[in-house]
Order: C-alpha cells, then structure tokens, then sequence
C-alpha cells in the first residue's frame, strides 16, 4: 500500500490544484487515508481525512470550504481539489494510509501558491 503523490506544482493565490495519490494494492479499499503538509519550520499537520468507504470526512479548519478529500476505491487512489489557494497553503503534501496499527506515507509533492 505504498502511496505516491501527483499534482502538486506552482500556483498563484486563488488558483486551483488537484493532487492525486495512487496506491497498490488490493487492500487499500480498507484503509484510512489522509493528506498532510509540512511547511517550512513547522509540524506536519493533518488537512483532511476520509474513512475506508468515504463515509466520514474531515477537515482542518484552515481549509473548510476551500479544499475538497474524496477517493476511488476501484482504482485505487484518493484525491484533494484545492480551491482559493492562499500562500500560506504552501508546503510539501502527503498522502498517508491507516490499516490497523501500520501507516503507510508517501514521498510528498510541493505546492507552491504565490501572492
């Protein structure tokens, strides 16, 4: 269940990205997934999460009604649609996957959103 990040690049404020993570396996229908970032300097902070079957959803503050979680689980990937992006939405995102005890992180892709 390796997950590997697409999407991320150089945006300017208000603008749009989608970042998509694919991970292998049969069992990744079964994990709980979520995306994270780091910034500069600062902790890895949870952005938005989504459970086994999509059925519960979660955002950090900082992003209610501007980013959007959602997953495939036939293919095999999940996704973040990022709206109105602001500057300080720039960091190194991660894709991370829960099954059970064991977590499973991707290597993290950049966005930039510039002013």
């Amino acid at each position: 269940v390796q997950p590997v990040e697409s999407g991320g690049g150089l945006v300017q404020a208000g603008g749009s990205l989608r970042l998509s993570c694919a991970a292998s396996g049969r069992i990744f229908r079964f994990a709980v997934m979520g995306w994270y970032r780091q910034a500069p300097g600062k902790q890895r902070e949870l952005v938005a999460g989504i459970t086994s079957r999509g059925g519960n959803i979660n955002y950090a503050d900082s992003v209610k009604d501007r980013f959007t979680i959602s997953r495939d689980n036939a293919k095999n990937e999940m996704y973040l649609q990022m709206n109105s992006l602001k500057p300080e939405d720039t960091a190194v995102y991660y894709c991370k996957a829960d099954l059970g005890v064991l977590s499973y992180w991707g290597q993290g892709t950049q966005v930039t959103v510039s002013s």
